[in-house]
């Protein structure tokens, strides 16, 4: 498992191969033959929210809290489903309409669990993960008082 955030942008599709080369859990269970399925999710930032054009977007944390807060959602889902490895990559500081904002990866036997387990995931995150958002406007800044429902 590996859980990284980042001050700047980064590349998730390079991110995703580096960590799969480097000798870690998500190698290994590829190269055994363990895995049926890579489940991949790339969020994005959106130029728009709560019928707003959004210009831009700080998001902020707390370092080690946050990395805390993922890897026990991550573990939760460990135990949860049938999954060989789970990587989540999330940014923070300020973003820019089209920047990757998070990128989780699961890597499964079955695409069930893959698909299962990347999704609560990424509900967890939205939901519990504690990262605070401010957007830019036209008109100011507001802060983004709660994340858009993903069911």
């Amino acid at each position: 498992m590996i859980i990284e955030l980042f001050a700047e942008p980064f590349d998730p599709w390079s991110w995703l191969q580096n960590y799969q080369q480097s000798g870690s859990a998500a190698a290994s269970v590829t190269t055994g033959h363990k895995v049926g399925a890579t489940n991949v999710f790339v969020g994005t930032m959106r130029d728009f929210n709560e019928g707003d054009d959004v210009q831009s977007m700080v998001l902020e944390h707390y370092p080690g809290m946050t990395e805390k807060h993922l890897t026990a959602i991550a573990q939760q889902v460990l135990d949860q489903w049938d999954v060989e490895d789970i990587a989540i990559a999330h940014r923070y500081g300020e973003v820019f309409p089209g920047d990757a904002l998070v990128c989780i990866v699961v890597w499964s036997s079955h695409r069930k669990a893959a698909y299962e387990a990347n999704r609560q995931l990424m509900e967890d995150l939205k939901s519990k993960a504690p990262f605070w958002k401010k957007e830019t406007l036209s008109e100011g800044h507001r802060w983004v008082a709660k994340n858009t429902e993903g069911y």
